[in-house]
């Protein structure tokens, strides 16, 4: 199955309850890169823990180095009904991972689970991210 690209609403694009619980057969994951360091996880997994809370069924998975990995969430994504699959990318752009590797597993993965897998722009495309940048910048000028 093709990969297609697209954005995810955020909750700042004012997701409503409706639009979320309607998303049972839809699983979103946040993938970051992943690390031997488990420390590295723990702040991708504080940055996720928010849109985790809201989003049922969201998970976090890892392209490599860290669990659970992308390969594991999708397979227990179809072991639990899942028909479709959203990855949002924890990456503030798109270099070869998310133009090659990812498009490749995720193909990969389509094919072996018979899931359609949709991959979003990375959140650093977002223009939020910018504000949101900005935002820590001045903060921490002013202090």
């Amino acid at each position: 199955m093709p990969l297609r690209l697209f954005y995810v609403a955020t909750a700042a694009d004012d997701l409503t309850t409706r639009s979320i619980q309607s998303m049972h057969s839809h699983r979103v994951l946040l993938l970051a890169h992943g690390s031997s360091d488990p420390r590295w996880c723990e702040t991708f997994e504080k940055l996720a823990s928010p849109s985790l809370a809201a989003i049922p069924d969201a998970a976090i998975a890892y392209m490599e180095l860290s669990e659970p990995s992308l390969d594991a969430e999708v397979a227990r994504a179809a072991s639990e009904g899942v028909h479709k699959v959203t990855v949002l990318p924890l990456f503030l752009a798109a270099g070869r991972h998310l133009r090659q590797d990812v498009p490749a597993m995720l193909d990969k993965l389509s094919e072996e689970h018979g899931l359609s897998i949709e991959l979003a722009t990375p959140i650093g495309e977002h223009p939020l991210l910018g504000d949101a940048i900005r935002h820590i910048v001045e903060e921490r000028l002013g202090a």
